[in-house]
Formats: structure tokens, sequence, C-alpha cells
């Protein structure tokens, strides 16, 4: 007769790494959604490179993004955030956090969809106001009324980030409470 062995259960960490394969784990949301922190530390969860594809468009322009946007404008600097994006898509699995209007492009959302499991970081416009209007450095919101531009790119964005494979809920909660949820929301991909 055969013994079974059982086999411990697979982490949350283990179990998403498993559902995501070899593709990229992409997350997408508004400015403030905590996309570079969460995605930091899901891709050190995750056992796999993190990148910001802000960071990676400024390193490759050697300009930041505010002076890419004054001296190019939006349209420049999202052509140049696509083809950023769909490089850094080709090789992985990494986690890509995207520029809040990367997913808005309709060339670059059929990149990422294409190159990797897109998780939507969902918040408030309380919660994003709180963690963007400590900062300055948010070239969309150097408006007259920034919190009602925040709400305006709300109200367009949203119904095109829904088309994300999975929605997270971006809160004031622990950041390892969010990246638990990321990991749970990625695993249970694999059992749909």
């Amino acid at each position: 007769m055969t013994e079974l062995i059982e086999q411990p259960p697979l982490t949350l960490a283990a179990e998403a790494r498993a559902a995501l394969g070899k593709r990229n784990l992409v997350l997408i949301g508004l400015m403030g959604a905590g996309k570079s922190a969460i995605g930091r530390m899901s891709a050190q969860a995750l056992g796999i490179p993190f990148v910001d594809s802000d960071h990676e468009i400024e390193r490759v322009s050697r300009m930041s993004i505010p002076d890419l946007f004054a001296t190019y404008g939006e349209a420049e600097f999202r052509a140049l955030e696509t083809r950023v994006i769909k490089r850094l898509l080709r090789s992985g699995p990494r986690v890509v956090s995207t520029g809040g209007g990367a997913y808005i492009n309709e060339n670059t959302r059929r990149h990422i969809k294409r190159g990797g499991l897109t998780v939507w970081l969902k918040a408030d416009l309380d919660v994003l106001w709180e963690r963007v209007s400590k900062r300055d450095t948010r070239p969309l919101l150097k408006t007259e009324n920034p919190r009602q531009t925040l709400e305006n790119l709300m109200n367009a964005r949203y119904p095109i980030y829904a088309e994300a494979e999975v929605t997270v809920i971006s809160r004031d909660v622990r950041k390892e409470t969010m990246v638990d949820e990321v990991l749970a929301a990625i695993a249970a991909t694999r059992k749909i």
C-alpha cells in the first residue's frame, strides 16, 4: 500500500506566484493609489523584480516627469510612456507600476493586457487627496482647483481602469495588508 505524503499548503505568495506564471503583474490606478509602494512590496513577496515605469521614463529621457510635461506636452510624454512600458513588458515576470494615465492610452492598454495580469488599485477621492496633496510634484494637479481636477480624473479614468482583470481597494490600512490583498487576488485568478 502506498502511503500518501501530505504536502504543506502553499503560502499566499507562492500561490500568487504560481498563478502569475511567466506574466508580469501590472499595477494601474490614479496617482496616490499606492502603485509604487505596493508594487515594490509585492515584488519582494513574489521574489521577482520591480520596476516603476515613471522612473524608467525619467531614466531614459534624462528628465523628470514634470520637466517632460513642461517641455514636450502630455501627448509626447504619453508616446514615450507607451514605448517604455512596451519594452518593460517584454521580459518577465516582474511587477510594473505604471503612471496614472498609462492605462488610459488605448495602445498602452493593449500592450499591458497582452503582457501581464492587470491589478487596479482603486481608491476613493478622500484617500487619494490625502496622499497627493502632500507633494507638489504632480503636473496634472497644477490647476486652480487640484482636488476638483483629481475628481475629474477619477470620473474620466475609473470606467477604463475597470477593464483590469483584478481590482483591489486601496485605503488607509497597513501596506502589508494591501500586499496580502493583492497577492490573494492574484492567487484567486488561478482558480477561475
